[in-house]
């Protein structure tokens, strides 16, 4: 081999080397997409999108689908959106399915609603095709005790203006149940509510319950409406056994204070018997000290017992008279 080719190869090998870093640089691919569709873009810009580190086929391919839709977009707007962080395809298609259904949406308010973290294209399709957000069952209590279980069905349509700060479906949700709540609460019974459903949907529509939300209510409607339990008698069943405990546990403190006072009058009657014995105790020391003192004499000692021993035979006999009229 000779040196000119040796010096071929290696030019050729440079040349290859540079063709390929320059290649995968800059996607002719990409350029001529653009340039075939009508999309003016040079080399220096796609050059310009990697230095900024944006991956030129995010921004082409949707411009070229803006260009195609008959949307007037340019290159900044799209890379200002995906340094920002947002999905430049979803907002193009979100401002030509927008343009298709003749719904005002400008570019900035798409990107404002992406960045906000919402589905800008779901947003638009629901402004066209509105959304049914059915509710969970939902129990409340009528005037006359009766438990009441009802679901509806929202139908809701999305709102573009407030789609940046607007509330979502759990706050509709969270609104139409206190509705259906406030409703039946203030039925005068639950066959009302039975009878006609549909006031329920007209007070909660009567409510603005979409205000301050991304959404606009287009309609409620009762899906289904059922008999609970008995709400009024269960309470009043729970008071009559919490009055029932009350009672008892008052009889039994009666009771036991009643127990207290037999027992106080016994200790008494045996305090008195002993105060009886005491006194008993002393006649025999005052017979002795009187016979001895010369108050009484020995004759009446013995009269006195005497008098004790007729009252003992009497009492005696008394008992057992009593006990034979028993037998008879």
């Amino acid at each position: 081999m000779g040196p000119e080719i040796a010096f071929f190869l290696v030019i050729a090998a440079i040349v290859v080397i540079f063709l390929a870093v320059f290649l995968s640089f800059i996607p002719i691919g990409l350029w001529i997409s653009a340039q075939a569709a009508g999309v003016r873009i040079g080399f220096f810009n796609l050059i310009g999108m990697r230095f900024r580190r944006v991956i030129p086929a995010r921004i082409v391919q949707p411009l070229i689908k803006a260009t195609k839709g008959g949307l007037e977009l340019n290159t900044n707007k799209l890379e200002g959106h995906y340094l920002a962080g947002g999905n430049v395809d979803r907002v193009v298609n979100a401002l030509i399915a927008a343009q298709r259904a003749d719904i005002e949406l400008e570019f900035e308010r798409a990107a404002a609603i992406d960045l906000a973290g919402r589905d800008v294209l779901q947003a638009v399709q629901m402004s066209v095709n509105p959304k049914v957000i059915e509710t969970p069952v939902v129990a409340a209590v009528a005037k006359d005790g009766i438990e009441v279980k009802a679901r509806a069905k929202v139908t809701v349509r999305a709102n573009i203006d407030r789609l940046v700060g607007g509330a979502g479906e759990e706050t509709i949700i969270a609104r139409v149940g206190e509705g259906i709540v406030t409703t039946i609460g203030s039925s005068e019974s639950h066959k009302t509510v039975l009878e006609n459903p549909d006031t329920i949907s007209k007070t909660v529509l009567n409510r603005s319950l979409d205000s301050g939300t991304a959404f606009q209510i287009l309609s409620i409607d009762v899906a289904d409406v059922d008999v609970g339990k008995n709400i009024g008698a269960t309470l009043q069943a729970d008071q009559a056994e919490a009055d029932k405990q009350i009672a008892q546990a008052k009889a039994e403190e009666r009771r036991a204070m009643a127990v207290a006072q037999e027992q106080e009058q016994k200790a008494n009657v045996q305090k008195m018997r002993a105060k009886v014995v005491e006194a008993e105790a002393e006649v025999p020391l005052a017979m002795a000290q009187a016979l001895r003192e010369g108050k009484i004499g020995v004759m009446d000692y013995y009269n006195l017992k005497n008098i004790g021993a007729d009252t003992d035979m009497r009492s005696s006999i008394s008992k057992m008279s009593g006990s034979e009229d028993k037998n008879k």
